[in-house]
């Protein structure tokens, strides 16, 4: 939820923070906040990672309808030290890395109307609440989210943050995970859209490719339709091993020598991830066991 340019509302705080306000949602709001998460939550297993199915915990709270921030963050804080906190809407990169670096994350606290419960431009609670903080009760993936934090505070004074984007777009938001089973699905822009959750594992049309943190930061991406590109990782841990093992410095300097990937293209030196009959084959494993 980060964004440039931005003015910092008059009843914002200074980390742009405000109220949640829990007592003015209205019934209608919690409704949809129901609707959305009975409807998740039925279908989910089988294709989001055990990890994610298990953070669903905290987010059964003691009343129904949209989660009580105090409730949930006495939750988070045990689990794994992190906490939400409600903007107004999109905040500035320095403060969204920020909150990161500290184990805070930033969710939205208006929820989608009714008519909207299939797309919605600008992330609102559902997507936030609900795709994100499963996974931050999650030891190794709160790790992860901490480091790209400070990662990106070390981005921005090198320019570098539009790189480092795409490293959040194609984990964070609509990462792949590879599994004894097939893929699953980890990213939460996958995870809160019902419809993406069948087409990011179902569909023929979109590129699956093994993670490459250098291929993956050229690679462009587009935000109004489903994605045809997704990113395939092995496991948090390697995803975690890779961020912290890596110099950006000198990867953000290779990189302005390189060209950016457009979103369709698929390279030569792509490991492509094919649908089978039960799950998915890594096309280059295939040709090496030939």
């Amino acid at each position: 939820m980060a964004d440039t340019d931005l003015q910092r509302p008059a009843h914002a705080n200074a980390d742009w923070s405000i109220p949640q306000d829990w007592a003015s949602y209205s019934a209608v709001e919690h409704a949809t906040w129901d609707r959305l998460f009975a409807r998740q939550a039925k279908m989910l297993p089988g294709r989001a990672v055990p990890e994610f199915l298990e953070g669903l915990e905290v987010l059964r709270m003691s009343k129904p309808g949209i989660p009580d921030f105090n409730e949930l963050n006495e939750r988070l804080m045990q689990a794994t030290g992190w906490q939400v906190l409600a903007v107004p809407g999109l905040v500035p990169d320095d403060v969204f890395f920020n909150h990161l670096a500290e184990r805070r994350f930033v969710a939205g606290r208006f929820i989608r109307t009714p008519e909207q419960l299939d797309y919605l431009q600008e992330p609102d609670i559902f997507h936030d609440v609900f795709g994100h903080v499963p996974l931050l009760a999650n030891p190794v993936f709160a790790d992860y989210m901490q480091a790209y934090g400070k990662g990106g505070q070390r981005a921005a004074g090198a320019g570098a943050i539009s790189k480092l984007a795409r490293l959040y777009w194609y984990t964070v938001e609509f990462g792949l995970v590879r599994s004894a089973e097939g893929l699953r699905i980890y990213g939460a822009g996958i995870v809160s859209s019902y419809g993406e959750s069948i087409f990011a594992l179902d569909d023929a049309s979109p590129n699956r490719l093994g993670f490459d943190l250098r291929r993956l930061m050229r690679t462009q991406y587009r935000i109004d339709d489903y994605q045809q590109t997704y990113f395939v990782i092995d496991s948090f841990d390697d995803l975690l091993r890779a961020t912290l093992e890596t110099d950006f410095g000198p990867l953000y300097a290779e990189l302005e020598t390189m060209p950016d990937v457009p979103v369709e293209t698929i390279l030569t030196s792509d490991h492509v991830y094919t649908r089978g009959t039960q799950a998915y084959a890594r096309q280059k494993d295939a040709h090496e066991q030939a």
